[in-house]
């Protein structure tokens, strides 16, 4: 064996005499000629850089059972490899391995100077070209190649470099054997043997992508790298002399096929168990006996990307993108420079990471059960979607994400296939999120708290009412709802915020936007962190009055993090799927830190959860369904767009559900009437020949599942059914008190408006707060027509609750009592108390009682006289007197 200075003296001067015959063979052999060979072997570079060959990175997930183990999601790879350790292959594959590359391996100091003495003298006096490297020299050339897959920017690239790192022809291919041979010293002076050998078998090419003895024997034989055969290991060993000819999965039938019993594998493993009998590894019997044996492969794939999630796949891919496109991993996985990726791309698929997920396996296995219990993969009649997504509050990891569709990366949507994450946003899920609805009115609950506004307040939420609109102070129109506007057609009501709450009332919210502003209230969202699906900020102002009622396309995860902050009193914890990432040599890698931030003072948390139990808990709440009813506390609110979208989100203390279900690719057409009718029935796609054409859909309430179900219904049973695996998993305690003053209902006194005009007596109660309607019936009074009468209620009330003015008619305020019938006596007390001034007048009959009858009065019972009026009482007595 070939060692130190010696050896690397000795082996350039025999490199630089064969170099040299055969370079240049014009020139004599002669001292000068070899002496020249050695100054350029010294020359040459030493030190070969030996990275970690490219591996596959593999996501986990939670077992969910407790144990805080993992377990294995799915893996990614451009080249399917399993490194292992020395002692974890059998000796079978060394054996077949050294006894048909390198005999002499455990002898020579990385160059086998008879067998490339041999192969440099045969190459040079015939047309044929022999190897004769080393099996250090194959690890060489392997570890070249490598670098050049792992750095090659294109196809054109990774040829020109693989030509020059494996070409055997001409003067090049002689200065790159002798640059071989100079890393091939060098690495055996810095490794030990068994380092190269396992080193040389965990990157060797197996045929396709499989890479590595480990990957080739679970891909080929469905075994261990350890536990293969004598006729496994031979066999593997022989596909190694040309891969992509000898492997078993993609037979030739004609060459290397079931049909002829892989004809050409067999050939060469038999090859091999030749060799190794020469070479004394094995006995007779054994290789009389392997001999004899057919190849079997037992084919398993180890299926790469997130398919191999099963119902997972989806919160899979999320991590994916996620590792190539938050810019919050740059640490971790890379720099993104604008849309270039490229080396996240590489992380992903050749750097053997260990990335730990925040997926609850057990929740998730509830989530996918709910999903494929209640919702339909697709729909004729629309491009129907729905999707679930759980957000611990107090952490921001994603628990469980399921969507009703079946993951592939080039799916038929009209089969219900796609790898658009419904629950995401752009970066995260290739979506841009869908509209609101009213789970966006949760801002203008919070802008109304934070203006100090309690939910008791009473406003007039009544449809038919103009209501005007501010965007930083400025005008920017107004809201008249009609009952086209309220679910179901409600007419509205005078009532609490709690009670619009309760019911999602536009009309309502509407009123309380008229007294705020709509730019603050959507800043409100800004800083909670709400943006677009698409990433760009909420506008301010496009909408109008519109957009209190969610317009905008949000992605559910994201508004399931507006909710979480609420329940968390009011810090928000950024939505993450990755907990934890390992390089390929076990180290950590940089995490970004867990954002948690306040962005909403616990107070106002507090009282907007205490305002939105309303919804799930009330009598009437719009979320009734959803309700779970195992004593857990949980607030939320529904949402529905143009009936092509809709929402339901709840959470406990402890996890934040959000429900989306709908069409994944409407698009609109016309233009938004605000004080009209908005449902557009109408959608615009885009064909297979690109061509767009527009088609009626219909909507999510006149749509139905195959079992029955109204589309619109989905949303209460998946909520519901995710709530409870989480109440069950994690528990939840009350939600702390609401602010007392945010909650309290104010009284204050009530302006005495009679006698004044309708203006003077609106603008009097308005200046105290209140708002004012008039009742469009004039009523009897004593005030001249046209004058407010009185108010109803008078005297007190609730702080901004509605005050109605009723409207004198002139004729005065009491009504004339009937008595007729009555005693003269009993008749004079009721028209005295009455404040009337009484007349009298007598007629004597014989047979009218003793005291007295009243046959009429002037004026006549039912009409309205004004106090101290004359009224005339008509009545018959036996006598008449003067009393």
């Amino acid at each position: 064996m070939l060692g130190g200075l010696l050896g690397l003296v000795g082996l350039s001067a025999i490199a630089g005499i064969l170099v040299t015959a055969t370079v240049t063979p014009a020139i004599a052999v002669s001292g000068y000629a070899a002496s020249s060979a050695i100054s350029l072997f010294d020359s040459l570079p030493g030190n070969l850089q030996i990275d970690r060959p490219m591996e596959p990175t593999t996501i986990y997930a939670q077992k969910g059972d407790g144990s805080g183990e993992y377990y294995e999601l799915a893996s990614f790879y451009d080249q399917n490899r399993e490194p292992v350790e020395y002692n974890q292959v059998s000796p079978y594959v060394y054996d077949a391995l050294l006894s048909t590359e390198d005999p002499r391996f455990f002898e020579h100091g990385g160059v086998d100077l008879i067998g490339t003495g041999r192969a440099l003298l045969s190459n040079a006096v015939s047309e044929s070209t022999q190897g004769g490297s080393s099996i250090s020299q194959q690890y060489v050339k392997g570890v070249q190649l490598q670098v050049c897959e792992r750095t090659a920017a294109n196809e054109e690239e990774l040829a020109d470099c693989a030509y020059e790192a494996s070409t055997a022809e001409g003067t090049a291919g002689y200065q790159r054997k002798l640059q071989e041979m100079r890393y091939a010293i060098t690495i055996e002076q810095e490794y030990s043997k068994e380092q190269i050998l396992i080193g040389y078998l965990n990157l060797v090419n197996f045929g396709g992508s499989t890479y590595g003895i480990e990957a080739a024997a679970q891909y080929y034989f469905n075994t261990t790298a350890k536990d293969l055969t004598l006729s496994q290991a031979a066999t593997l060993v022989g596909i190694v002399n040309n891969p992509n000819t000898l492997r078993l999965d993609y037979p030739d039938s004609e060459t290397n096929g079931e049909e002829n019993g892989y004809a050409a594998a067999k050939n060469r493993r038999d090859q091999v168990l030749g060799r190794m009998l020469a070479e004394g590894t094995i006995s007779q019997k054994q290789y009389d006996e392997t001999i004899a044996q057919e190849i079997v492969p037992d084919v398993t794939e180890r299926v790469k990307g997130c398919s191999a999630a099963g119902g997972s796949a989806y919160f899979c891919q999320y991590v994916t993108n996620t590792i190539l496109n938050d810019p919050r991993y740059d640490e971790a996985f890379g720099a993104i420079e604008g849309d270039n990726n490229t080396e996240r791309q590489n992380v992903l698929r050749r750097g053997g990471l260990e990335i730990y997920t925040t997926l609850d396996n057990g929740l998730q296995y509830e989530a996918q059960q709910a999903m494929a219990a209640n919702a339909p993969q697709y729909l004729n009649n629309l491009r129907f979607g729905a999707t679930t997504v759980q957000i611990d509050n107090k952490t921001g990891n994603i628990l469980t994400l399921a969507q009703n569709t079946r993951f592939s990366e080039i799916g038929d949507k009209t089969k219900g296939e796609t790898s658009v994450i419904f629950a995401g946003d752009q970066v995260h899920g290739s979506s841009s999120g869908f509209e609101a609805g009213s789970t966006y009115k949760i801002f203008t609950i919070i802008d109304w708290l934070k203006n100090g506004r309690s939910v008791n307040e009473v406003l007039d939420g009544r449809v038919g009412r103009t209501m005007p609109m501010t965007c930083n102070g400025s005008p920017i129109g107004s809201a008249t709802p009609t009952r086209g506007d309220n679910f179901a057609g409600n007419g509205g009501l005078v009532g609490t915020v709690q009670k619009f709450t309760e019911l999602s009332l536009n009309s309502g919210f509407w009123a309380m936007g008229s007294q705020l502003d709509v730019c603050e209230i959507h800043q409100v969202a800004v800083d909670m962190g709400l943006k677009r699906g698409d990433g760009k900020p909420i506008p301010q102002n496009d909408d109008g009055a519109f957009s209190l009622l969610g317009s905008k396309n949000v992605a559910p995860i994201d508004m399931a993090a507006i909710y979480a902050a609420v329940a968390n009193g009011g810090v928000r914890c950024e939505p993450t799927a990755i907990v934890g990432a390992k390089d390929a040599d076990g180290n950590d890698l940089p995490m970004p830190e867990n954002e948690c931030r306040r962005v909403l003072d616990e107070n106002i948390a507090n009282t907007t959860a205490f305002d939105m139990r309303s919804v799930l808990e009330g009598s009437q709440g719009s979320g009734a369904p959803a309700r779970v009813g195992d004593g857990i506390q949980t607030f939320g609110k529904t949402g529905t767009h143009q009936n092509l979208q809709s929402w339901m989100i709840q959470s406990s203390r402890n996890v934040t559900t959000a429900a989306w279900v709908g069409s994944y690719d409407a698009v609109y057409e016309g233009e938004a009437d605000y004080n009209g009718n908005l449902v557009w029935k109408y959608r615009q796609n885009i064909n297979d020949a690109g061509r767009s054409t527009t088609e009626y859909r219909g909507d999510l309430f006149d749509s139905y599942t195959p079992n029955g179900t109204q589309l619109a219904q989905l949303r209460y049973s998946l909520s519901k059914a995710n709530q409870a695996a989480a109440n069950a998993r994690f528990g939840g305690d009350n939600f702390p008190d609401p602010d007392p003053g945010l909650i309290k209902t104010t009284r204050h006194p009530v302006p005495n408006v009679a006698g004044m005009s309708v203006e003077q007596a609106t603008q009097a109660l308005r200046d105290k707060g209140f708002n004012v309607s008039v009742d469009p019936n004039e009523i009897p009074g004593d005030q001249d027509k046209g004058l407010v009468e009185r108010s109803n209620p008078s005297g007190e009330a609730p702080a901004g609750s509605l005050i109605t003015l009723q409207v004198s008619n002139g004729k005065g305020s009491i009504k004339v009592p009937d008595v007729k019938g009555m005693s003269y006596a009993k008749a004079y007390d009721q028209l005295f108390e009455a404040g009337l001034r009484i007349y009298r007048s007598c007629s004597e009959k014989d047979d009218a009682p003793d005291e007295g009858r009243v046959t009429r009065t002037n004026p006549s019972a039912g009409e309205y006289l004004t106090d101290g009026a004359r009224i005339d009482i008509y009545y018959e007595s036996k006598t008449c007197d003067d009393e």
